[in-house]
């Protein structure tokens, strides 16, 4: 089991620049992706961006790709979202989650191990 505890959520206008992190703590060496998901007030769960553990390979959602990327940092166990030129649409709880048994696509592995969410909010 991996523990997941997001952060760098906050308020942000239009426009801005927010940066997730993601801090993996437990077995984290035996997950194969860990992957960036986000849920809207009323909306199904949505996601984001993906990153393979050991390849570093990523996938990106075409409604953020452009804007948003992820990134990993090994020796800390860290997963980041780099989020550039935010808009409203991209309010939401955004969470990260651990896959251990990741297929071909990392929008489709199931996603075992989740964080608490971290909130995100753009204004207008």
């Amino acid at each position: 089991q991996v523990q997941l505890v997001e952060s760098g959520g906050g308020l942000v206008q239009a426009g801005g620049s927010l940066r997730l992190s993601c801090a993996a703590s437990g077995r984290i060496l035996s997950a194969s992706a860990v992957g960036w998901f986000r849920q809207a007030p009323g909306k199904e769960r949505e996601f984001v961006a993906g990153i393979r553990w050991n390849s570093g390979k990523t996938f990106t959602a075409d409604s953020v790709k452009g804007r948003f990327t992820i990134s990993k940092d090994n020796a800390t166990n860290m997963v980041f979202l780099q989020m550039n030129a935010m808009k409203p649409e991209d309010t939401a709880v955004y969470y990260c989650a651990a896959s251990y048994n990741c297929g071909v696509s990392l929008q489709n592995c199931p996603y075992n191990d989740w964080g608490q969410g971290t909130q995100v909010t753009v204004s207008s």
